[in-house]
């Protein structure tokens, strides 16, 4: 696998193109050393090849058959099986004939690894990936449209597991729980970024992914009438977030939302607390004091400065001492 992943990534280098908004004159390649470069404009398979990928994007499928059989016309060393199943592809992608194209795509992958077209395959299928999570329907027996988020998240979990620890993986994964918030399906989304944690737990990514467990954690919470181990789990993943990242942790206020996660901790006390209230005579007593209280000194105890607090002492000031109590 990682004599695989180092001939991508040569690949990847040697190959991958970026063609400028205003058109294929200002391109770029990414070399060996990481670096950007100008592509020479006597760098004519380069130009041709950046083009493509434009009209690819378009959907201009008559300019781009036009301009793949150029190219084939002009470096005739690149026909054959191989040039033909990205062509393929290629037309199919342009013409919007998205889900016969990432089959297209993945025989071309499957087949031909070492590919001076392989990054452009994997890209091709990134761009169907986030058009299936950003919305585009998925045709079942011809016929019916159904959503095409599911395939989306496949579809990027297939790029992530080719491509290893290129920068296409990181962005595939974490495209998809992007995507999972976006549609607030918080649950999804925590695992995906929990994953994306895992693999790649430093750096710019790992920050982010480690903020966003956090961020889902609490958006897990329902209120206080709810499941609050969600609250604890956030509140650690932030301050873990705040020991390994201070400066970030001040930028984003991150104190801000750990003092709303004690507040929401000390009002969910407060309510069960209130709930013994008004059921303590049906409720055991312990050396004569109430479950109530228990809960409303807890409250003024873990959490004083909270605003609960001040609802705990005025509740408990008023609270009776339960029957039977010494």
């Amino acid at each position: 696998m990682e004599t695989v992943i180092k001939r991508i990534l040569v690949v990847f280098a040697a190959a991958v193109l970026f063609p400028a908004a205003a058109g294929v004159a200002d391109t770029y390649r990414l070399e060996k050393d990481g670096q950007l470069r100008v592509i020479d404009s006597n760098d004519k398979f380069a130009v041709a090849a950046a083009n493509i990928k434009k009209l690819g994007q378009e959907g201009k499928t008559g300019e781009l058959k036009k301009a793949l059989a150029d190219l084939k016309g002009d470096f005739p060393e690149i026909a054959g099986a191989e040039y033909d199943a990205f062509t393929k592809a290629e037309l199919q992608f342009a013409a919007g004939k998205y889900e016969k194209a990432f089959k297209s795509y993945e025989k071309f992958l499957n087949r031909f690894s070492e590919s001076r077209f392989y990054p452009a395959a994997l890209d091709r299928e990134f761009a169907i990936g986030m058009a299936y999570l950003q919305g585009r329907k998925k045709r079942v027996l011809g016929i019916f449209r159904i959503s095409g988020f599911d395939e989306g998240a496949k579809v990027m979990e297939k790029i992530a597991d080719r491509s290893g620890d290129l920068p296409i993986a990181i962005k595939a994964l974490v495209s998809v729980a992007e995507a999972y918030e976006k549609k607030k399906m918080f649950e999804e989304a925590y695992q995906q970024w929990s994953l994306v944690s895992g693999r790649w737990p430093g750096g710019e990514t790992g920050r982010d992914a480690l903020l966003a467990m956090a961020r889902c954690q609490h958006a897990l919470y329902r209120g206080p009438y709810y499941d609050s181990s969600c609250l604890l789990s956030a509140k650690g993943y932030y301050e873990r977030f705040k020991l390994v990242y201070p400066e970030d942790a001040k930028s984003l206020d991150i104190d801000q939302r750990l003092k709303l996660i004690d507040e929401q901790m000390a009002y969910k006390k407060y309510n069960i607390g209130k709930y013994y209230q008004r059921t303590q005579d049906k409720k055991s007593v312990v050396e004569g004091v109430s479950p109530a209280s228990l809960y409303y000194d807890m409250v003024v105890h873990d959490w004083p400065e909270s605003k609960a607090a001040e609802l705990a002492k005025t509740a408990a000031a008023g609270n009776e001492k339960p029957k039977g109590g010494k």
